[in-house]
Order: structure tokens, then C-alpha cells, then sequence
């Protein structure tokens, strides 16, 4: 029965594993180097990257042409471990009784964040991001967070592969613009995005850091410019950063 159980395999799924599996230590490869690493004809690559592409478990690099492990493959690896967004969402329903704003969770993913849990405020306003989202770093409170507590030639490199793009006349668009906020960021604590990424929407946050002092994910309070006044963002500090430290604690 075992036997049998082994020989009744799909080829194509089998070789689609093994092609995902080679992303475990490569962050990005081509079909050419995909079919010689695996010994497939480069027609069928193609075809099985094209077909996990569709289904966003690839991502073309449209730059590079090269591609890499996409956003439906996290959402079900973390469905399988909740982990982070579990432990999380305590902290982020308290955040949102405790500031009455609007709560978001994120993770790192390489140059963007990815948004793990979110928790809408009891005001009729609505924060336009969804779980399961990913935004760039360079211009969001939470990725800003978390390039804050990076090495520089880590941050240069993020930016230098971030398509970079003005969503507001207030978007950073320069690498020494953005060295210039991260040096802010860590002189007071916590990251902003004032009108950055959305007309009208203010987002403070600060990181969330593994055991060996690193930044793996990022919790922040978003809200209308109207009510994210500087007292209110230095009320909503500390509190951002007890949960982020307890959560951290709580991970590892």
C-alpha cells in the first residue's frame, strides 16, 4: 500500500514543488537557471513557472525577468502557521479600544510589508488596506519602522530594487531622503508616514524585533490627519511600543 501510495504521484505537481523549494535559499531565479537546476527542458519550466505565476505563487520581477515566491503562497503558509497574526491580534484589538484609531499588523517581506492582521476603528472613516496586502517599505510607517533598525547597505538595497513612486506630493523619491527620516525614526522611536502613501492619512508605528535584535514585523495606529495630531501620535507612542515589546516577548 505505501509503495503504491509513492508511485501515485502528478509529475507536474511534483516538479512544481520542487521548483517552489528552490526559493528556499535563493530569493530570485530565471527559467533558464530553474530548468538546469532541476533538468527540465526549458519549455517545460516555462510552463509550470508560467502556470504558478498565474496563480501568484511566483512573482515576475519586472525588471529583472526573474522571479520569485509570491503573495498566495504566504497567505496559505500562514494560514497553516498562524504564529505572528494570532499572537497578534490580541495586541491589535487592545490598540484599537485603547487609541479609538484603526490597527495594523505587518510583516517583512523582503522590500515590501506585508499586512498579517488589521483591525478597523469604531469611526465611520475606513483605512483602504486589507489583509493580506503588501506595500513598499519606503513609504509606509511600518516598512519606514522597520528599515529604521536595518544596515545601511541592507536599506540601499531595498531601495535600490523598490520601484519607486510619487503617491503623494509628501512621498520620499531619494535614497538620502529616506536615510534622513530613518535617522529621525531612530532618534525619537517611532516611525510616521504623514500624508506619504495617502492624502489625508496619518500612520505612526514602531517595530516588532526577534531575539537577536532584528526587525521581523511592524505594528502601527492609522488615522485621518484631523484626528492624528502630534499630542495624539505622542499619546498613541508608548502605547504602540509596550504591545510591540510584550509581542515580541510572547514570539520568541
Amino acid at each position: 500500500m505505501v509503495e503504491q501510495e509513492k508511485k501515485a504521484t502528478i509529475q507536474s505537481v511534483d516538479r512544481a514543488v520542487h521548483i517552489l523549494r528552490l526559493f528556499e535559499d535563493v530569493e530570485e531565479l530565471g527559467v533558464t537557471e530553474i530548468s538546469r537546476r532541476l533538468g527540465l527542458h526549458k519549455s517545460t519550466a516555462f510552463g509550470i513557472v508560467n502556470t504558478l505565476t498565474m496563480n501568484r505563487f511566483l512573482e515576475r520581477n519586472q525588471n529583472s525577468g526573474k522571479y520569485k515566491l509570491g503573495m498566495d503562497l504566504f497567505r496559505i503558509s500562514s494560514g497553516a502557521q498562524m504564529g505572528i497574526r494570532k499572537i497578534g491580534a490580541v495586541h491589535v484589538a487592545q490598540l484599537v479600544e485603547d487609541t479609538g484609531e484603526t490597527v495594523n499588523l505587518a510583516v517583512k517581506d523582503d522590500i515590501y510589508v506585508v499586512y498579517v492582521e488589521k483591525k478597523e476603528s469604531h469611526h465611520s472613516m475606513r483605512i483602504c488596506t486589507t489583509i493580506g496586502q503588501r506595500l513598499p517599505m519606503y513609504c509606509t510607517a511600518m516598512g519606514k519602522a522597520i528599515l529604521a533598525h536595518l544596515e545601511q547597505s541592507e536599506v540601499e538595497r531595498i531601495f535600490a530594487k523598490s520601484e519607486v513612486t510619487p503617491y503623494t506630493n509628501r512621498t520620499i523619491c531619494t535614497k538620502e531622503e529616506l536615510l534622513f527620516h530613518l535617522d529621525q525614526i531612530r532618534a525619537r522611536g517611532y516611525s510616521l508616514d504623514d500624508e506619504e502613501f495617502e492624502y489625508g492619512l496619518v500612520c505612526v508605528a514602531v517595530p516588532v524585533m526577534n531575539i537577536m535584535n532584528e526587525p521581523i514585523a511592524a505594528l502601527s495606529v492609522s488615522g485621518p490627519k484631523q484626528r492624528m495630531s502630534a499630542e495624539n501620535i505622542e499619546r498613541i507612542y508608548p502605547l504602540l511600543r509596550s504591545h510591540a515589546q510584550t509581542l515580541s516577548r510572547e514570539l520568541f
